[in-house]
Formats: structure tokens, sequence, C-alpha cells
């Protein structure tokens, strides 16, 4: 005869209030790890070029130093073609070309920008470059004035005698002035593709990145047993998945450009060493690795991986840590290769070779365990 099952006892109160607080704080904290980066987010340090005369860059840095408050660090160039170049090669993030006052011309200000580089900091210098275009027409306004009231002056000095007129067949004073080309150029030296002005698609690819790389590592290590299983079903899901997402935003969405098989690597490493990251952990330190593995790069890799901002505009040095993580080396990897193909990509490479090969390792060091034999309960003997 079986025995009868016995109803579980009610929890105490006591435990009930620990989880329901526990729970809350989960809450606050999953609040703060997305919220925060955000919120605390000031530019600071962000590397822009500038193009004109020693004197020109002096003002101009004494000016931004006051207005700005160290939001950009300027870098000097000899020439519009060299600050172009280090736009390519995403050493700055755009350029200021000043203006050029000659005797008898004027060269407006030009501000070259690179919107697939970041959409906000393209916002910000198309903000500065207005705002420097409206004091450039007062500017223009106020001297035309002054030319104006100067020719007042001259006609009021000649009809009331104080100045000698004219001879016949003088040179007559002017009735019209040039108005100086005073328009700021903005050019964008990088704009996102035709089929995603706005970077929506490269934009929304962050989160799809991280989830896959998660909810993979969790399948494999939960449903697959071996640690051998486990490492076939990691590099078939990764290949598989990394294809068919480059696939998505390159060829459906248009939101990838360059060579499709680079793409797909790129995905398919960035979602290779979220993977096996987590697969590692869990086969280490079981299923409390498999919650460290989704904490680590969902909760703290994510938010300051720079997909929305860039990493000048985080607090600290957080932008420059969330580079050596998974999900900001992989989104730095895509958007390089696609609008920056000049731009060197070593590092990206190798931080998501790096904890690829962190996992795998850890997988090997999971198949060193020994499983743990539960020994079977003995038969009761019979009467």
């Amino acid at each position: 005869m079986q025995a009868a099952t016995q109803p579980t006892p009610p929890s105490s109160f006591r435990k009930a209030i620990a989880l329901a607080l526990a729970a809350a704080a989960v809450v606050c904290v999953v609040l703060l790890a997305f919220a925060w980066p955000s919120i605390t987010s000031t530019p600071h340090g962000l590397p822009v070029g500038v193009v004109g005369s020693a004197e020109q860059v002096s003002q101009l840095e004494e000016q931004l130093a006051d207005q700005s408050d160290g939001a950009l660090e300027l870098t000097s160039f000899d020439d519009r073609d060299s600050a172009v170049e280090a736009i390519t090669h995403r050493e700055v993030y755009g350029a200021i070309v000043l203006g050029e006052q000659k005797a008898d011309s004027f060269t407006a200000p030009e501000m070259l920008i690179a919107t697939a580089a970041n959409s906000a900091v393209a916002q910000m210098l198309q903000s500065m470059a207005n705002g420097m275009q409206a004091q450039l027409t007062e500017n223009v306004n106020a001297g035309v004035e002054q030319q104006v009231q100067q020719l007042i002056d001259t006609l009021r000095a000649v009809m009331s005698g104080q100045a000698p007129a004219a001879a016949p067949g003088a040179a007559q004073l002017p009735t019209t002035f040039a108005m100086p080309d005073a328009k700021i150029t903005v050019t964008d030296i990088a704009p996102f593709s035709e089929d995603d002005p706005r970077g929506a698609g490269l934009s929304a690819a962050a989160l799809p990145l991280v989830m896959g790389g998660m909810i993979g590592a969790m399948i494999i290590s939960t449903a697959i047993h071996g640690s051998r299983r486990r490492l076939v079903a990691l590099i078939v899901y990764t290949l598989v998945a990394g294809a068919a997402l480059s696939a998505i935003l390159e060829g459906w969405f248009g939101a990838l450009e360059g060579n499709y098989a680079l793409n797909a690597l790129a995905i398919t490493l960035s979602i290779g060493a979220i993977s096996a990251t987590i697969v590692g952990l869990r086969s280490v330190f079981g299923f409390a690795g498999l919650g460290l593995g989704a904490v680590l790069m969902f909760f703290f890799a994510n938010p300051i991986s720079g997909a929305a901002l860039p990493p000048e505009f985080l607090v600290g040095s957080w932008g420059t840590i969330g580079q050596w993580f998974p999900p900001g080396a992989g989104l730095t990897l895509l958007r390089t290769l696609s609008y920056f193909p000049d731009a060197s990509t070593t590092f990206p490479w190798l931080v998501l070779s790096g904890w690829a090969l962190l996992g795998l390792l850890l997988i090997w060091i999971g198949s060193l365990k020994k499983p743990a034999v539960t020994a079977r309960p003995s038969a009761p003997a019979e009467p």
C-alpha cells in the first residue's frame, strides 16, 4: 500500500514577507539597470575634428570650453580631406570646417557629421551647426548695416558741404551691397542605408542579439545532457541564427550593408560568445551559473553596450567597460562592418573571440566533473 500524500504545509508569514521584499528589490534593480544609463547620460569627451587656422581653432576651443562643459574634445586637422578620413576610420564622430575670410571673398563653415556612427551625436552636431548659422547670420547682417550706415554718413557729409562732392566722371558710391554666402553646409559623411535612414533596424538588433544568446543557452543547457552534445547544439544554433538574422537585417530590413558573409559571421560570433559563456557557467556551477550568466549579459553588459547612446555619454568609464562585453563589441562590429569599412575591427573581433573561448573552456571544465550517482533505495523485504 502506498502512503497517502501529505498536503504541503502553508508557508510562514516571515517567508512570505521576505520573498515579497526580494521580488520588489529585483524589480528595482531591473529598473536601475535599464534606466540609469539614459537618465545619467551626459556627453563628455566626444572626439570631434576641426579644420582652420591656429587662431580660429583657439577661439573655438575657448568658446566651447565655456559653453559645452567638456562635451567635445577637439582634434585639429590640416584640411577637409584629413577630417573626412578620420571620420571614415571612426577616429572622430564629425568635424567642423571653419570658414575663411579673405579681402574680397568669404567661405562659410561646413559641419561634417556621420549619422551611422551615432544618431544622437549627429543630432548634437546638427544643433551646433544651427547655432553657428544663427550667429553667422547675425554677424553678416551687422556688417551690412555698418556699411549702409557708413554710406549714409558719407552722403550726409557731401550734402551738408562738410566733404567735397565727387567730380563729374568720378567713381560713384555703390547703391547695392553683395551679401556674402553665409549658409553653413551640413554634410553627412556616413549616412544610414536608404531602406533604413534612421538606423532603427540596427538599434533594434541590440536586444535580439542578447536575448538570442540567452534563450539558446538556456534551452541547450537544460534540455540537452552531455558536454559534446551541448557543444554540437551550440555550434549549429549559432551558425543558423547568425545566417538567419543577417539575412533579415540586411536582405529584408536593409539595416545592414556590406558583405553578407562578414555580417553573418559577426552576428554568429556575438550570439555564440553569449551562449557559450552561459552554457559554460551552467556546466560548472549548475543552475546558479545559468542565473549568473543571464544577469551578467542582460542586466549588466546590455545597458552599457552603447546601443542607444555612444560610450562617451555614459558616466565615468562604463562606456569603455561595455565594449569589453559581447553586447557592446557585437554592435560596434556590425556598425563598423556596414558603414565604416575603412575602420579597424580588430578589437571587437578579439573581444567576441575571447568570450567564446572562455565559454568553451568552461564547458570543458564542466565535462570533467563526475556526475553524482544517486543510490537506489533497496526494496522492502516481503513479510
